[in-house]
């Protein structure tokens, strides 16, 4: 029996509408979103996919503080220690995408935060 969210079928995610089916493609999505950063050159493209990963994170982690975690702490053995470690995780990525927005678009600074140099 599969044991990830990634090997299960849509249809024992609870089908395409499922939050569980939303963000697994939410996932997915957000890592062609940053190999296509990391597969551009020009500033303007890539500021554009920066934007469109950080308002995909921001919505994902929504659906998950509000929908997943609460069904977790409530039917799964030790799922508040496991969604207070997530919780963790997403404030630490909301530190980060802060810090980004405070350096100007294009700068190194900005590139190496977001996950690296400019190709």
């Amino acid at each position: 029996m599969p044991k990830t969210i990634r090997e299960q079928t849509v249809e024992r995610l609870g089908g395409p509408g499922s939050v569980l089916a939303r963000q697994r493609r939410d996932h997915a999505e957000m890592d062609r979103l940053m190999d296509r950063y990391q597969s551009l050159t020009d500033s303007e493209e890539r500021e554009q996919v920066l934007q469109q990963t950080v308002q995909l994170v921001f919505s994902h982690a929504f659906a998950e503080e509000t929908v997943l975690w609460p069904a977790v702490r409530r039917s799964v053995e030790d799922g508040h220690e496991l969604t207070s470690r997530v919780e963790e995780e997403h404030l630490q990525i909301n530190d980060l995408v802060a810090d980004i927005e405070r350096l100007s678009p294009g700068s190194p600074e900005r590139e190496e935060a977001y996950g690296g140099s400019s190709p």
